[in-house]
């Protein structure tokens, strides 16, 4: 099963992550309108960990059992090459600097940087989620093969319902009481540290499941549900009440969110479904894990001394477009190609 609007909105959560890395000196984005949402935006990694795992579950929920060996090497042509490419442009602004950190990168070169908390930002920064990710992957012919398969879908949900409620309870207390400087190997722990977000990409795969066997011939139109999640989501954003969304709290949103825009056959999906939408979402990966290579070789110092710019919003779109471009460019003839050569044929790749 093959949901194309579902891989639009991983353009939308990328783009908004690049807003909140690079986009803070920018009138479009620091302003009484928006800024607290781009202030927030990091939390599309937190969307990006659930879609997984209901996009997974798409993709092999249906099977009674899946190759390790196979899903793996699936796994490792869809993200490692433009993770070391990311990683080596990276080294290579390092190496002019004179500043490499050895050890910072062979754990981001084996992705284990995330169990790190001293080391989770180095390299590329971005990568610290592709090191949780891998966790993920590690896990999941487990979860498919023996969880869902042993017990029944009541009892499955009892579990996993309730490890998320644990995670939400447990890093929201720690995170009052730790999290705000007092100190930094425990905070970098809370929000890093794969163990802290796996709930997130469990009840992904609890969703997916639950998609597969109940839900997927449900169409019809969720236009206005869509728009209602998205402003729930906003005002959530709006006034926190002092809750932390950023490991999975608002799944209790993203996960409708995901349902309506997968089932909807109105307006929102026939938009998000057109090819060059489609494109966008497929690029996504690269957008996200390019940003900082990209952002850190084109700086505003040098879109300044060789177009002799200097307005924060102009610099922030210049760089914004290179990374496009060069996310597409990546695309269609590095990371296609590659994912081509590797993969299993007639096995199911994720989009």
């Amino acid at each position: 099963m093959r949901l194309d609007q579902l891989t639009f909105t991983r353009f939308l959560a990328a783009i908004s992550i690049v807003a909140f890395h690079y986009g803070g000196k920018s009138f479009v984005f620091n302003n009484d309108y928006v800024s607290f949402i781009v202030n927030n935006a990091d939390l599309c990694v937190s969307y990006f960990f659930i879609l997984s795992g209901f996009v997974m579950m798409i993709a092999y929920g249906n099977k009674s059992a899946i190759s390790a060996k196979d899903y793996f090497r699936n796994r490792f042509a869809r993200i490692y090459p433009l993770y070391f490419l990311a990683l080596l442009m990276m080294l290579f602004l390092q190496i002019r600097i004179q500043s490499v950190d050895v050890s910072a990168f062979l754990l981001n070169f084996f992705m284990i940087q995330s169990w790190v908390p001293a080391k989770v930002l180095t390299g590329n920064p971005p990568g610290w989620s592709l090191s949780v990710e891998l966790i993920f992957y590690l896990i999941f012919p487990f979860v498919l093969n023996w969880l869902f398969t042993k017990f029944s879908f009541k009892r499955i949900s009892v579990y996993i319902i309730s490890f998320w409620i644990l995670s939400q309870v447990v890093f929201n207390v720690f995170f009052s009481l730790y999290g705000h400087g007092e100190s930094e190997s425990i905070s970098r722990f809370l929000k890093f540290n794969p163990v802290m977000h796996l709930n997130e990409f469990l009840i992904g795969n609890l969703a997916g499941f639950f998609f597969v066997k109940k839900m997927q011939h449900k169409e019809k139109n969720y236009d206005f549900q869509i728009l209602g999640l998205v402003a729930l989501i906003i005002l959530a954003l709006k006034f926190p009440l002092s809750l932390n969304f950023h490991n999975g709290l608002l799944a209790v949103f993203f996960i409708p969110l995901i349902f309506c825009i997968a089932l909807n056959n109105g307006f929102i999906t026939q938009l998000f479904k057109k090819r060059a939408f489609v494109f966008l979402g497929e690029i996504s990966f690269g957008i996200y894990i390019f940003q900082h290579p990209i952002y850190c070789l084109i700086s505003a110092y040098t879109v300044n001394k060789y177009l002799h710019l200097t307005d924060p919003t102009i610099v922030f779109f210049i760089r914004f477009f290179i990374l496009i471009i060069f996310s597409a460019v990546v695309y269609i003839y590095i990371e296609k190609p590659i994912q081509n050569k590797i993969k299993i044929k007639n096995k199911p790749v994720l989009a």
